[in-house]
């Protein structure tokens, strides 16, 4: 597994958040039963990136916590039976991982909805890399059933890696 992590703003959590973001991202990969080693890019900036960045992708002028950008397109959420298909487009020719797609982080949105919730800025953390990586497996939350399933899987796996509120 690489995780590629970039930090484009500082970042001064009170916990060891590369290591975190490594366990997030490797559990969710197991949840979902990911059979391929897999490749995750991770960046961490302010609020005025992650807003130019959800202006110019979404068409939403205001900050946002996370932005997910899948690489792979699923039937239904991690069915990875298609990705074979196109090894060109969906392998990273260099190490043969299935590359997943960016997480895209606001470190202030994690400090100001962590003090929001009343709960730890490494349990938001951890929240909020999961439930992008729920959206690279091709998970969403427009219907409600959608919302629930998506809701039961987050809760779940962060149960298992012990990080509640």
């Amino acid at each position: 597994m690489t995780i590629l992590l970039e930090e484009e703003t500082a970042v001064s959590f009170d916990f060891d958040y590369q290591t975190l973001a490594n366990e997030v991202i490797t559990a969710a990969c197991d949840a979902e039963k990911c059979p391929y080693e897999a490749e995750v890019n991770l960046t961490l900036v302010d609020n005025d990136s992650i807003h130019c960045i959800n202006r110019e992708f979404r068409q939403i002028d205001r900050p946002t916590d996370v932005l997910s950008f899948p690489m792979q397109v699923y039937e239904t959420p991690a069915d990875f039976s298609h990705v074979e298909d196109c090894v060109e487009e969906n392998f990273n020719p260099d190490t043969g991982e299935l590359l997943l797609g960016d997480i895209i982080l606001s470190v202030e949105k994690v400090k100001e909805q962590a003090a929001s919730y009343g709960h730890s800025e490494k349990r938001e953390f951890a929240f909020l890399i999961l439930h992008s990586m729920l959206h690279l497996f091709g998970y969403d939350h427009e219907t409600e059933q959608e919302r629930e399933a998506m809701e039961e899987r987050q809760r779940k796996i962060l149960d298992d890696l012990g990080i509640t509120r």
